[in-house]
C-alpha cells in the first residue's frame, strides 16, 4: 500500500472501518458538528471518498444540546447478516449509547435505538451462536449519581429494542494506562482478540490487545503491549491510538488509528486536531505486530470550492456533504431559495461565542492554508471565522466600514480594526495559516501564524494576526478541529462561496527518526 498518511486529513478523529467485499467503509466522530458521523468509502484503504453521514435528519443524535466535548463520540462501524450496523456514544447532552443500522453505508441510516448500556464507545460483535455483544469502556452509577469507571465490560444485547439481556461482566482493564477505551472484539482463527486503547488521548495514547478463548475471554494480554504507541518519541505522527483492525486488498492486515500532526520544538501544539491514520500489521505466534505510524510523502495542494446551493444529495439540501455546522445542520443555519447562488444567514444578535452560531464551516485539512469567503453585508453584520469551540476562535468581522479581527482565547481577547475604504457591500474576507518557519536545526517554536484579511483598494489587506497555537488541540483542551467559514453575528449576511487552498509542508530528515 502506499500510505499517505493521515489518510483522512482534518478534524476526523476515533476511526473505526469495515469490510465487505472488495469495498471499504470507514466512520469517525463528529462531536458537536451535524450532519453527523461521516461515511467514507475507499477500495485500497488509502484513498478515501465521503459518500454520506449517518445523522442527516433531526432525532438521531442529541447534538443540538451536546455540551462543548460532547456529541457523537467513537463510532463503531460492522456489517452483519446483509446489514450495516454502527453504535456510537451520544454524549454529555445526548441521547446515550445509539445503535444504527442501514442496507446500505450511504444511507438512509435508521433513527437509531438507544441501548440500555452504561459506557463509552462501545463495539458490537456477534458470536458464533449469532447472539450480539456490545463491549465499551463501561462505569457504574452510584445512587448519588457519581460515575466509576469499571475497565472494559460486556453485555449481551437486544438489537432490536437496545434491552441488555445480561449484568456487564467485566473483560480487562489493560496495562495500567488510564482511561482503558476504545474496545474492538475481532474473532481471528482460533482466538478472539479484545483490543483498546489506553494511555489518553493525548501524549500518552496507546493500542493494547488481549486475547482469549471466547467472546467473552478470559484475556491475556499480548507480551510486547503497547502494539501501537507514539509517546517518547520525536515522530511527526503522535498521540496514536484508538485502532480498528482490518485486513488490507492484498490479504494482509492493517490498523485504522487516529492521531495528531503537532509542531514546535516539543510537539507541542496540533492545529488540525486529531486525524485518520493507517498503519501495516503483520502477525507472529498469534499476535499482531503494528509498524509505528510515519506521515506519508507530501499530500498534494487542495483547492476547493463551495458554492450554493451544491449537487450534494437531497438529505442534505443542497449543501456540500463537507460544509457542517454547530449543533444544528447546514439548513438551519442558512436558507438557499431567497437569493439563489447566495446562502442567507440571519443573525441572532451573537457571533461565535454562542452556543449554536450561525455559522457554516469546513475542516481545515493541510498544514498551510488560506480559506476565502464572498460575503453580502449591505444588510448585517458578520464575517469569517476559525473556530475550535465558543470560547476559542478568531473571527474578522465587518460592519459598515469597519473590519475587526479578533482572537478569543477563553477569557483573553484581542481585536484589530481596518477601517475600509473600498464602500462595497460586497466584501471578500480570508484567514491564512502560514506554518512556522524553522529555525536552528529545524526546531520550530509554535504551530503557524494566523493572518485575518480584507481585500480594500484592490489588495489584501492584514487586519490582524495572531500566534496559531491558542487554536490547537492542546491549548484549547478540544476533541475537535480547525472548522473555517463565514457566520452572522445581526441583520442578514448573505454569502456567494467559500474558497479553500492549502498544502502541507515539506519535513527536513531531523524531523523524523
Amino acid at each position: 500500500m502506499d500510505i499517505r498518511n493521515p489518510i483522512i486529513t482534518g478534524f476526523h478523529p476515533d476511526p473505526s472501518v469495515v469490510q465487505v467485499g472488495e469495498d471499504y467503509y470507514l466512520a469517525n466522530s463528529t462531536f458537536e458538528y451535524y450532519p453527523g458521523i461521516p461515511i467514507f468509502h475507499s477500495t485500497d484503504l488509502t484513498q478515501w471518498e465521503l459518500i454520506g453521514h449517518v445523522a442527516v435528519r433531526e432525532g438521531q443524535l442529541g447534538s443540538h444540546e451536546a455540551r462543548t466535548g460532547g456529541g457523537a463520540w467513537a463510532p463503531t462501524i460492522r456489517h452483519h447478516d446483509g446489514r450495516f450496523w454502527l453504535v456510537i456514544p451520544d454524549m454529555m447532552g445526548g441521547r446515550g449509547n445509539v445503535l444504527f443500522t442501514a442496507e446500505r453505508p450511504e444511507g438512509p441510516w435508521s433513527d437509531g435505538v438507544v441501548m440500555d448500556v452504561l459506557g463509552i464507545d462501545p463495539d458490537i460483535a456477534w458470536d458464533e451462536d449469532g447472539v450480539c455483544h456490545v463491549t465499551m469502556s463501561g462505569f457504574t452509577l452510584a445512587d448519588d449519581g457519581t460515575l466509576t469507571h469499571q475497565g472494559i465490560t460486556q453485555v449481551q444485547l437486544d438489537t432490536q429494542t437496545g434491552a441488555a439481556l445480561s449484568e456487564p461482566k467485566h473483560l480487562w482493564s489493560g496495562t495500567g494506562g488510564m482511561f482503558p477505551e476504545a474496545p474492538h472484539v475481532y474473532h481471528i482463527g482460533d482466538w478472539w482478540y479484545l483490543m483498546i486503547a489506553e494511555g489518553g488521548t493525548e501524549r500518552g495514547h496507546s493500542v493494547t490487545i488481549a486475547r482469549g478463548p471466547a467472546i467473552d475471554g478470559p484475556f491475556e494480554p499480548c507480551p510486547h503491549n503497547p502494539i501501537v504507541t507514539a509517546r517518547g518519541s520525536d515522530r511527526p505522527a503522535q498521540n496514536t491510538g484508538h485502532g480498528d483492525l482490518v485486513r488490507t486488498p492484498d490479504g494482509g492486515w492493517a490498523m485504522v488509528l487516529l492521531g495528531t500532526r503537532p509542531r514546535s520544538m516539543t510537539r507541542a501544539f496540533a492545529p488540525m486536531g486529531r486525524e485518520t491514520f493507517l498503519t501495516p500489521v503483520t502477525w507472529q505466534d498469534d499476535w499482531p505486530h503494528a509498524e509505528p505510524v510515519h506521515l506519508g510523502e507530501r499530500h498534494d495542494a487542495v483547492e476547493r470550492s463551495f458554492t450554493f446551493p451544491s449537487d450534494a444529495p437531497a438529505a442534505l439540501d443542497g449543501f456540500d456533504p463537507e460544509i457542517i455546522a454547530v449543533r444544528q445542520f447546514p439548513r438551519e443555519v442558512a436558507d438557499l431559495a431567497t437569493r439563489p447562488g447566495w446562502a442567507r444567514l440571519l443573525g441572532a444578535g451573537e457571533g461565535m461565542e454562542a452556543f449554536r452560531p450561525v455559522f457554516l464551516g469546513v475542516r481545515q485539512c493541510t498544514e498551510g492554508m488560506t480559506v476565502e469567503v464572498t460575503l453580502d453585508v449591505s444588510d448585517g453584520v458578520g464575517g469569517l471565522s476559525m473556530r475550535f469551540d465558543e470560547n476559542f476562535h478568531l473571527d474578522v468581522e465587518v460592519d459598515g466600514s469597519e473590519v475587526t479581527a479578533t482572537m478569543a482565547a477563553n477569557l483573553l481577547r484581542q481585536s484589530w480594526t481596518h477601517t475600509r475604504a473600498d464602500a462595497d457591500p460586497v466584501v471578500r474576507l480570508r484567514i491564512v495559516a502560514k506554518p512556522a518557519a524553522s529555525g536552528q536545526l529545524g526546531v520550530t517554536v509554535g504551530c503557524d501564524l494566523l493572518r485575518a484579511e480584507v481585500f480594500d483598494g484592490g489588495e489584501w489587506v492584514g487586519v490582524g494576526r495572531t500566534d496559531g497555537r491558542y487554536l490547537s488541540s492542546d491549548v484549547a483542551e478540544s476533541f475537535t478541529g480547525r472548522v473555517v467559514g463565514p457566520y452572522a453575528r445581526s441583520g442578514t449576511v448573505y454569502v456567494e462561496r467559500i474558497d479553500y487552498a492549502g498544502r502541507d509542508i515539506e519535513r527536513g530528515a531531523l524531523q523524523e527518526h
